[in-house]
């Protein structure tokens, strides 16, 4: 579709979207040993999750801006975005590699390790900010997603570039450093715990008063079904999700999260954080209860219920308190 200042997208996500291979160990799971399992193959991605998302819930036209190779797996890539009805900018270098994750979980859902191997987000995807109708296309939409696959000069680049809210998903401890740099720039930045204390290690607090001396002044920490926390300026709040009724996979939960609350921070820009925060969690339990990184469907009657059971309650002023 032609982007204008008349016609923007809702949302444009810049980062990972490659495939992403989950091996469910079978039973119990014997370290340094061969375990049998299963292999089931996904298009995935931080950003990519994340947006699929958001557009489940109604943040469109959405586009994708990503970087991947000549290959099948670019290919599957491909057309995964174009199912979802994104609009896709991503540039294809015919002799590279596709990035992927490969994570093993155990048997009941939990992941045991992870490789990424995402070089072409280190030095292909950067890139293409120089393109005159990426930067149109960042100027212009009405909020802009970035995951820490990208370096932070391009992290800067697009916070540059953006007129409208930048929002912010993790990714790993390794690379959620990245967005120190730009984090008084970041409308609200998502991650877990252990990206919370890697941002935080070394500002002489912890928790997330690491994150506010880092800089961020809006932040959504997931701790697996341990409350989310929620720093919203000087408040901090907890907010608690129901009882999983099944998890079937893990794999995406953080990036459903952030995609729904995303969403309806785009619909209703006066909402608080941790009432939109209730939408990610009812997104983050419907895709846990999937295989995949991706729920078929993020729709009432299901949503709407988790939605009502999840609590919000205030936490101590003190930011290094933890739950």
């Amino acid at each position: 579709m032609a982007v204008t200042a008349d016609n923007p997208f809702a949302l444009l996500a810049i980062g990972g979207a490659h495939v992403d291979r989950i091996g469910h160990v079978t039973g119990r799971y014997h370290p340094g040993a061969s375990n049998p399992g299963r292999l089931v193959a996904s298009v995935g991605g931080g950003a990519f999750n994340a947006l699929r998302n958001a557009v489940l819930r109604g943040a469109t036209p959405a586009a994708m801006l990503s970087a991947r190779g000549g290959d099948d797996d670019g290919a599957l890539v491909a057309g995964t975005i174009e199912q979802a009805g994104i609009a896709d900018l991503s540039a294809v270098f015919l002799d590279r590699r596709t990035a992927s994750y490969t994570a093993i979980l155990d048997s009941s859902g939990e992941q045991i390790a992870g490789l990424a191997d995402m070089e072409i987000y280190e030095t292909a995807l950067p890139r293409q900010l120089r393109r005159r109708t990426v930067r149109e296309a960042i100027s212009v939409a009405k909020a802009i997603l970035v995951d820490a696959n990208l370096p932070e000069a391009a992290l800067g680049t697009i916070c540059d570039l953006a007129d409208g809210p930048v929002f912010a998903v993790a990714i790993s401890p390794a690379k959620a450093v990245r967005l120190a740099a730009v984090a008084d720039r970041i409308a609200t930045v998502f991650m877990n715990r252990r990206e919370m204390n890697a941002l935080g290690d070394g500002t002489g607090a912890s928790g997330p008063a690491g994150l506010a001396a880092r800089g961020f002044r809006r932040a959504v920490v997931t701790g697996g079904a341990a409350p989310v926390l929620v720093l919203d300026g000087d408040a901090l709040l907890a907010v608690e999700p129901p009882p999983a009724e099944t998890v079937a996979d893990v794999t995406g939960a953080g990036d459903s999260l952030a995609g729904a609350t995303i969403a309806r921070l785009i619909a209703e820009p006066g909402i608080s954080l941790a009432e939109a925060a209730r939408d990610g969690i009812a997104a983050a339990q419907l895709t846990i209860r999937a295989t995949g990184p991706v729920a078929d469907s993020l729709t009432e009657p299901d949503f709407d219920a988790i939605r009502k059971k999840t609590a919000i309650r205030p936490l101590a002023e003190n930011k290094d308190r933890q739950l």
